[in-house]
């Protein structure tokens, strides 16, 4: 039962216990709730024999204190089990989530936006919580102590009256489970239409400045604003959805009291049962449905947050990258060999790569744009695992190593820069935990950082906004080539590094690179032949494969080279006028 609860609820086996746990207190608490039904049986029962002795009168008030402190005791441990117990797993399943998105590969990533894992993080996972801080506790106990109290009202009482008073219940459940179907099918598109929302929402924010550029504006927003209202609408059908069948249920489950009525007067009318005993049935009756049409919401809740479970399932489930934390590599050449790669079921990216990116050398990949090149940077690093052949890191397979061990060994400026809200000074730390200021520093400034910053408010401790708002392309770019510095691994990727740097700063970062790359295995994507025109090895990629490879010189005599022609036309551009 621990296992099934933690993969249905993503709980953590203490988790799972505690849900268990709640439940039992939910069931103590409402048996002892029942309790004072039981003192005023006797109660009533002495004053219809005319007397009261004073010894039961003294039992009777004890009684009663026992049973409030009895109901304060186990309030409180309720109280305690659902809500605080919940609170505490539901920052642990958050925490477990994040842990298994950062071991997940890339690939997965690629199929989903951040929307909706951000919706996974927070809204799924608040769903959950409620569901089990409320709904799952309080129904299974309200369920077990029905029962209970039906298991023994059936052997103390006439049976007919237990049947007529509880036979309704099974009944009303009975209903909302024929929904489960129904509801789900609403609660996907509630959620499928809820997310297309937030998408608009969150692109349109990131978009304005394009939107306005565009006089785009007020077309956009009317789209935004049909998908909201079919938020709206597709909302209002689920709650009705759900409302239908509840409704039903406890229309259903308040049939029991005419049920009960009808029994308990025909059976007292022909006398085989007294009037406490009606009595008594009547007062459980209204005692108990209360807890029970609470349970019939609770009931359909439950159902509806099936959806949320299987998004859950989804990211928890999913095969993570593992590997080996000890490095075996001898030297740090990166050998392809024979490597296809598809980021989904189509048409494979990479059909059939095999070179060689050795130590001490750069390696240049080039070619059309689509040819597979930031792929192959991106199998490099391990960010996706191939489909086929293998790739090699110092003679070891680099599908056996740990995803986060074997990133030690490399240092990577991507082409998109990712930045955060915070100072330069730590921006460019993210290259190595824990650097001293003066080492952040040396890199900030082989990196040419200090042409910029020395103009920033506050210098290195500038706040540089969302993802480096307040910077330029090329301040930005160079802010990312400074954590390559920091980190000064023995491997060095470069997607188009220098593209966003006009060509006197990229030059004075080349000269910065040649010393950064000594004796490390690099390899470098970039369009602009003269970056690449230095490389050791050149490899030209076209169609998912190695169409050529060589040095500048070996490719550039050859007739119909590819990378000579693309040489040859990035040449006429670079003389291009407008006339």
């Amino acid at each position: 039962m621990v296992a099934r609860l933690q993969h249905k609820y993503a709980l953590t086996k203490d988790g799972a216990i505690g849900l268990i746990k709640a439940c039992a207190a939910c069931t103590v608490s409402y048996i002892v709730l029942m309790a004072p039904a039981c003192i005023l049986y006797l109660l009533i029962g002495d004053l219809l024999k005319g007397e009261l002795p004073k010894d039961h009168i003294l039992v009777y008030a004890i009684g009663s204190l026992v049973i409030l402190a009895c109901i304060a005791i186990t309030q409180r441990i309720q109280y305690k089990s659902t809500f605080f117990a919940t609170y505490v797993e539901s920052g642990k399943r958050r925490k477990n989530l994040a842990e298994r998105m950062r071991k997940l590969p890339l690939s997965y990533f690629a199929k989903k936006n951040l929307t909706d894992l951000t919706t996974n993080i927070l809204a799924d996972c608040s769903m959950i919580e409620t569901a089990s801080s409320h709904w799952i506790p309080e129904l299974i106990g309200a369920v077990i102590a029905v029962g209970l109290m039906g298991l023994g009202t059936f052997f103390m009482f006439d049976y007919r009256l237990v049947l007529a008073s509880f036979l309704v219940i099974p009944l009303a459940f009975l209903i909302i489970a024929t929904s489960a179907g129904i509801q789900k099918k609403a609660v996907r598109k509630n959620t499928e239409v809820k997310l297309e929302m937030q998408d608009g929402i969150q692109e349109c924010l990131e978009s304005m400045r394009d939107l306005r550029a565009g006089n785009a504006e007020n077309s956009y927003l009317e789209g935004l604003g049909k998908k909201i209202k079919k938020v709206e609408k597709q909302a209002l059908k689920t709650e009705v959805t759900m409302a239908i069948y509840v409704s039903g249920a406890q229309m259903l489950l308040k049939l029991g009291i005419g049920t009960t009525a009808l029994v308990s007067g025909t059976l007292f009318a022909k006398g085989e049962i007294d009037l406490l005993t009606m009595f008594m049935f009547f007062m459980v009756v209204s005692r108990l449905y209360d807890p029970m049409m609470a349970s019939l919401q609770n009931f359909a809740a439950i159902i509806s947050t099936e959806v949320q479970c299987e998004r859950l399932d989804e990211v928890l489930s999913h095969p993570v990258q593992t590997g080996s934390t000890k490095l075996n590599n001898k030297g740090y050449d990166i050998v392809f060999d024979h490597v296809k790669f598809a980021y989904s079921t189509g048409e494979d990216v990479l059909k059939d790569v095999s070179f060689t990116a050795k130590q001490g050398e750069v390696t240049a990949l080039i070619g059309p744009s689509g040819g597979g090149k930031t792929t192959v940077s991106r199998l490099a690093a391990r960010f996706y695992d191939i489909n086929g052949g293998k790739i090699t890191l110092g003679g070891e397979d680099i599908s056996g190593i740990d995803p986060e061990t074997l990133l030690s060994l490399y240092s990577i400026v991507f082409q998109e820069v990712t930045l955060f809200n915070n100072s330069v000074m730590e921006n460019i730390r993210i290259g190595k935990k824990g650097a001293s200021d003066e080492e952040v520093l040396a890199a900030a400034k082989l990196a040419n950082c200090d042409e910029f910053v020395k103009n920033l408010p506050d210098g290195y401790n500038t706040v540089i906004g969302e993802n480096g708002s307040e910077l330029s392309g090329g301040e930005r770019q160079r802010i990312s080539i400074a954590r390559a510095f920091l980190k000064d691994a023995p491997i060095i990727l470069l997607d188009e590094a220098t593209a966003s740097l006009d060509v006197e700063n990229e030059t004075v970062i080349q000269e910065a690179l040649s010393a950064l790359i000594k004796d490390k295995t690099v390899l470098i994507i970039a369009h602009r032949m003269r970056t690449v025109d230095g490389a050791d090895k050149i490899v030209v990629l076209k169609d998912g494969v190695v169409a050529e490879c060589g040095s500048s010189a070996e490719l550039c005599a050859k007739e119909d080279s590819i990378f000579k022609h693309m040489k040859e036309v990035q040449l006429k551009t670079a003389n291009w006028k407008m006339v």
